[in-house]
């Protein structure tokens, strides 16, 4: 490729839930993106049922949590089908239930058109031109319904699902676990089915119902020694129909589906996050069996660690080594996520041979320790990222996400979540020190500064310690302390560039 043009700072392929999240964060920080979806319309259908704590108070960040028109929590939850409340550990709950996922897309699509991100249905990624691992810029091929069109920009990211066209044509690997076994799941009308919420485990397999509403049902079925290949495919809703009267003897063939799919308990990571000007998010990314609306929300958080990145840097506010950063952090958070579906994959569908594990693993949840442990798990809340230099300074809020608690200023009271709303890093000067508002003056526009104290007591045990807190645009806390001197300076410099003067 030559020259140094581009038609936009960052080509998304995929306009699901983590394509669009991205699009948004990208808009909102300033940069020129371009999403490209395959699919002329949205498809109204909803693998996603929820998201979790942490994906809510990343939305609530953005501001976006009233567009849902009320969210409804659930504090009693599952780890592998062994129930507890997640209410145990401070600010969790198993997350928002019954959102369909469609309804997350319509939200975050009028989000980020809102912010000026350039939607394109119908616009198939067919190839990526060579040179993106040295190259200045990515150019890719594409299927339009004017025809064959190019797109040049500095970045890419692929958010184009578990079949990703981008993991694979830019050499990605995809190294895991293969299936082991088929599960379906539809939405079912036209039979009397009663809830199954947590799951019922029967001789020969797992079944789940949940009503949608409108006389619509979401139905899960797994049947035991099905045989599956990695991929999810659509099936008729007789086989779903055969495999759920094979486990619980009841017959529904008499009933039909507006939306039937299939899909396994193949577990893969990507061993890299970003390949040159090339990244991945989401599904692309990572596989793994549905447990807790993680999948989602793992997708919307990867988009909510890169963009603010990706932003700073298509500016040249920040240099391109900030972007190595988001494999660093989001590559474990990952790994984790797989662990734990596995986890619960082995105690809620292993059959008879897992009744000993289920046992033991029902007497350690009785322990306020574990539930906190595994609430943290799943809700998210537990991510704690490796800062290095920063981290080491000892705060424990360092790398963890900040806490939301109520904080009291001039202007009365607020939420860490509500100074987030810009996308802006926020430095929050506890002290009313003018030594920490004068050494963040250079970042203006890229950090916010705001003088304020903890408003209870909730408030002054997260911040104990700490008369100053640096949050990143993504609610994670790069920099606490007591002093301007001892490490403000390199801490904004490492997360948001040079000062500008």
């Amino acid at each position: 490729m030559e020259g140094t043009a581009v038609d936009t700072d960052v080509v998304v392929v995929g306009a699901g839930p983590t394509g669009l999240m991205l699009a948004g964060e990208l808009a909102l920080g300033g940069a020129r993106v371009v999403v490209v979806e395959k699919l002329t319309e949205p498809t109204m259908q909803s693998r996603g049922l929820g998201f979790t704590a942490r994906t809510m108070e990343s939305f609530d960040q953005r501001g976006l949590l009233p567009l849902w028109g009320g969210l409804e929590t659930m504090p009693v939850g599952h780890f592998g089908g062994v129930q507890f409340d997640y209410s145990v550990l401070p600010d969790s709950h198993f997350g928002a239930r019954g959102v369909l996922q469609w309804k997350t897309e319509e939200v975050l699509e009028k989000w980020a058109t809102g912010l000026g991100a350039d939607i394109r249905r119908g616009w198939e990624f067919t190839e990526l031109a060579d040179g993106f691992l040295d190259g200045d810029a990515v150019e890719i091929a594409l299927d339009t319904p004017e025809g064959p069109q190019r797109l040049r920009a500095s970045y890419l990211v692929g958010c184009d699902g578990s079949r990703s066209r981008i993991r694979k044509a830019a050499g990605f690997d995809f190294p895991g676990i293969p299936a082991s076994r088929k599960m379906y799941v539809a939405d079912v009308v036209g039979c009397e089915l009663r809830p199954r919420y947590l799951g019922e485990r029967l001789p020969r397999g797992m079944v789940m119902v949940g009503p949608l509403g409108d006389g619509v049902n979401r139905l899960i079925a797994c049947p035991h020694g099905t045989p599956a290949s990695d991929r999810d495919t659509t099936v008729p809703f007789e086989e779903v129909a055969d495999a759920w009267e094979h486990i619980t003897g009841e017959d529904i063939h008499h009933g039909g589906a507006k939306w039937v799919s299939s899909f396994t308990d193949a577990t893969r990571q990507t061993s890299e996050y970003r390949r040159g000007r090339v990244f991945l998010a989401g599904d692309a990314a990572h596989i793994h069996l549905p447990a807790g609306g993680q999948g989602l929300s793992t997708g919307v958080q990867d988009a909510v660690n890169l963009g603010w990145k990706l932003a700073l840097v298509t500016r040249g506010a920040a240099p391109d080594a900030l972007l190595d950063s988001y494999h660093a952090e989001r590559h474990p958070v990952g790994r984790r996520l797989l662990m734990n579906t596995r986890a619960q994959g082995t105690i809620f569908l292993g059959g008879e041979q897992a009744d000993p594990l289920r046992e033991l693993f029902a007497e350690l949840v009785q322990y306020d320790d574990v539930k906190k442990h595994l609430a943290g798990i799943v809700s998210h809340l537990d991510i704690r990222y490796d800062l290095g230099a920063e981290e080491a300074d000892g705060h424990p809020l360092v790398g963890r996400r900040m806490p939301p608690r109520t904080l009291a200023g001039e202007g009365g009271e607020t939420r860490i979540a509500e100074l987030l709303h810009a996308g802006r890093g926020v430095l929050l000067d506890l002290a009313d020190d003018a030594a920490v508002r004068d050494a963040a003056a250079g970042w203006q526009g890229r950090v916010d500064v705001a003088t304020v104290t903890a408003a209870d007591a909730a408030g002054a045990e997260a911040l104990a310690g700490a008369t100053a807190v640096l949050v990143r645009p993504d609610g994670y806390v790069a920099w606490a302390g007591t002093s301007a001197a001892a490490g403000l300076t390199p801490a904004l410099e490492r997360w948001f560039g040079t000062p500008s003067r």
